[in-house]
């Protein structure tokens, strides 16, 4: 487990770089997270895809994977992989601050 300090809150991680608990994340961090992930700026078409993402969670309990963010959020997958080129449901989840989706490797 790692620590990410945020604003001065200390975010227990795993060590691929999920929350412990998604339950500390908030919109603000966000930036921070986007930026250590490569991603300078959020667009409202990345804040699109983490409040789906939350919204996932929230409702499920896990992340959707790739197909379902593709088939569901209203963003097609071209658009995730150039939003989110590391992998869309895997960063967008660690930005989101949720654990990572069923599926992602």
């Amino acid at each position: 487990m790692t620590t990410l300090t945020i604003d001065g809150v200390d975010i227990a991680r795993t060590e691929d770089g999920f929350f412990v608990d998604p339950s500390v994340w908030r919109e603000e961090m966000a930036a921070t997270i986007a930026k250590s992930e490569g991603i300078d700026e959020l667009t409202p078409r990345h804040w699109e895809v983490i409040r789906f993402m939350r919204a996932q969670f929230e409702e499920k309990g896990a992340g959707p994977s790739v197909r379902v963010l593709g088939k569901v959020s209203g963003v097609p997958i071209k658009e995730l992989y150039q939003l989110f080129p590391k992998g869309p449901a895997k960063q967008a989840a660690k930005i989101a601050g949720i654990p990572k989706p069923i599926g992602c490797i």
